[in-house]
């Protein structure tokens, strides 16, 4: 159960779980592999009635470049990995494929992340891009590291943002926008002020302040936080979150489909990874 390929899992302190994503060669780019290792050691934590809060970090320098776009030799869902969500199909053809594929993958696994029952605490260094946010976001508070910067550069790819569209919520619609169109790199202070972040720390002090922070968390009685958790995350879908993320993800797909017949490519190849093209 704590053997993982991609994250190692850490008894960081009493009521503290600290899963780190470890492909610090990759810039801890998230594969398919690193998806369903992240999602294992969430269920562990879960599983562990002593764990209350949950840390969520990368492995120096960065805490993740985004999604790892190079195809594997493990690929096939439901066989390489299981499968975690709801839909089928994954090897169907065309749209219905890809589709089916980033339900499971994007759509559906940041969703449980999301959901996840205890208190989680993104620790944020370096660059944090695109597939990055997903994780990110996905975590109830984020805590940065002075060096740590935020990017969604996928617009530039011919795709309107990650597939967890929650822009408009961690930023506003204005900076929301500004963030999209531009695909620049914004600051740590920059994304606190936004109130997307919650602190930011030197970078020496990150793990520590970030780990304290957690275990002020996890001396608060563990139903009153999960409940806690609960009403405001049902006050976001009240407010229409999670139809509005359902509604995007169409979206993002029918610019997978333009650029399908457009470059013969999910991606508009002008704004591809060099390290994708190779």
């Amino acid at each position: 159960m704590g053997d993982y390929e991609t994250v190692t899992y850490q008894d960081a302190a009493p009521g503290v779980a600290r899963v780190v994503m470890n492909r610090p060669e990759m810039r801890n780019a998230q594969n398919l592999q690193m998806t369903y290792d992240v999602t294992a050691a969430f269920d562990r934590a879960i599983a562990d009635d002593a764990v209350k809060v949950i840390v969520l970090a990368g492995a120096d320098p960065h805490f993740s470049a985004g999604h790892d776009l190079r195809r594997s030799g493990k690929s096939e869902l439901g066989k390489d990995f299981p499968v975690i969500g709801t839909w089928g199909g994954f090897s169907e053809i065309a749209a219905h494929g890809r589709y089916a594929r980033e339900q499971e993958i994007y759509l559906q696994a940041t969703r449980r992340w999301r959901n996840l029952s205890k208190p989680t605490i993104a620790e944020v260094q370096g660059k944090c891009i695109a597939g990055g946010l997903m994780l990110a976001w996905a975590m109830d508070l984020i805590i940065a590291s002075e060096d740590a910067s935020f990017c969604d550069p996928v617009v530039t790819m011919g795709v309107c943002g990650v597939e967890w569209f929650v822009h408009p919520w961690e930023l506003g619609p204005r900076k929301a926008k500004e963030l999209l169109f531009t695909a620049d790199f914004w600051s740590a202070e920059e994304a606190r002020g936004f109130g997307m972040v919650n602190h930011v720390v030197p970078r020496a002090d990150l793990a520590a302040f970030t780990l304290a922070l957690a275990s002020r968390i996890a001396r608060m009685p563990a139903f009153a936080l999960k409940l806690t958790k609960e009403a405001v995350n049902r006050t976001l879908d009240i407010q229409g979150q999670q139809t509005a993320i359902e509604s995007v993800f169409g979206l993002h797909h029918l610019c997978h489909a333009h650029n399908q017949e457009a470059f013969g490519m999910s991606i508009d190849p002008a704004g591809m990874p060099a390290s994708v093209k190779k």
